[in-house]
């Protein structure tokens, strides 16, 4: 049996080498390393199958959260919420541009933003909302828009665990997530369902004229060469990652089924143990399965995991800390925020191996590993 990783990146690769290496050479032969063909292609394609009118490649996905702050022209002391649930640097950046950050709860069936928390965190001084699609699957995205036009609030997906996944709208529409708020975020980051082979980001939006001041702060503040018209910073998306994810777009689709049916087969394996709850899909969205994150109750999480090890099968905590109660936030005396769902899922969730390449023997394997703790 092969080794169990939490992501098999390396297995991937070789399932499409001949066209990776070759797509590699071609940009060693044009010497176009930034900002070349292989960038400008791979933007086309990302914005036809995400149908963005516009799509700016980055250097990685806190860039493009950063990015897309500053082209809102939000201001030291705005108001930004976002779930505590997540990875940190959803409020990083918030925090890096001296706006202030308002922890939010999310739901406890979807782990995603929670909208009764939203409504009450808004204040005269709330600017934007940063809807993360947390582990695969979307934020309540209608709800979240209605409420933001109410109060003229921006609204920025955090798309870099779910690209590829569909919203569906109360009127049977569908958009891809990264698409339905005025700018989209994500990561190209190698363990993403869509990853590169090194860092990578890129926003998205229906704005032309944000998209073109979003293009400009990517590029020093450049409206064109040596002339600067608002400060800026340097996040450029390099032509070989371009190629590389050019190629694995085409495959997206075909991931995330693999990621699918990897999440179907843990969930039948475990949903007659009382101990586990297994993740559960929304009715308006699909899920990509970024993460297998599963639920312990009345379980030690620590001795659970060390169970695994022991049978060198990996297992991740994503977040052992939340946001509102890192040490970089301890200024703001958020230990007392009300956020029930947040601290219940926080010392319980777990996360399995998934990814694309995972076989029936693995697979087997990590079920009976994971039931021989219940026996």
């Amino acid at each position: 049996m092969r080794k169990i990783q939490m992501v098999d990146t390396k297995t991937q690769y070789l399932a499409i080498k001949d066209q990776v290496d070759t797509a590699i050479h071609d940009v060693l032969d044009s010497a176009a390393y930034i900002n070349g063909k292989a960038v400008k292609d791979f933007s086309q394609h990302l914005g036809s199958y995400l149908g963005a009118d516009h799509v700016i490649p980055c250097a990685n996905g806190t860039d493009a959260l950063q990015i897309a702050m500053m082209a809102l022209n939000l201001q030291p002391g705005d108001e930004v919420i976002t779930p505590s649930f997540t990875y940190i640097a959803t409020t990083e950046v918030v925090a890096l541009l001296k706006l202030t950050p308002v922890f939010v709860d999310v739901d406890p069936v979807t782990y995603c933003m929670d909208i009764e928390s939203l409504k009450k965190a808004i204040t005269p001084k709330t600017k934007a909302i940063v809807p993360v699609h947390l582990y695969g699957q979307a934020a309540p995205m209608e709800q979240i828009m209605a409420i933001a036009k109410q109060h003229n609030i921006y609204v920025i997906e955090d798309n870099a665990q779910a690209i590829g996944c569909d919203y569906t709208f109360s009127d049977g529409t569908k958009k891809k997530t990264g698409t339905i708020g005025h700018i989209g975020a994500t990561s190209f980051y190698p363990s993403k369902n869509l990853g590169a082979f090194g860092d990578g980001g890129a926003l998205f939006t229906n704005d032309k004229a944000l998209a073109d001041k979003m293009a400009m702060i990517a590029n020093h503040g450049q409206s064109e060469r040596y002339y600067h018209d608002v400060v800026g910073c340097n996040s450029r998306l390099d032509s070989i990652q371009a190629a590389i994810l050019k190629i694995k777009l085409a495959h997206l689709n075909e991931y995330s089924k693999a990621r699918q049916a990897v999440a179907k087969y843990y969930s039948h394996a475990f949903s007659s143990i009382e101990q586990i709850v297994i993740p559960a899909t929304a009715d308006y969205t699909t899920h990509v399965f970024h993460q297998y994150t599963m639920q312990l109750k009345g379980v030690d999480r620590d001795k659970f995991i060390a169970h695994l090890a022991a049978k060198d099968i990996p297992c991740m905590i994503y977040y052992p800390v939340p946001g509102h109660l890192q040490k970089m936030f301890g200024g703001q005396n958020n230990q007392h925020l009300d956020l029930p769902v947040t601290n219940t899922l926080t010392p319980c969730v777990c996360s399995l191996p998934i990814h694309t390449e995972m076989d029936a023997e693995q697979l087997a394997y990590i079920v009976e590993g994971v039931k021989s703790f219940f026996n």
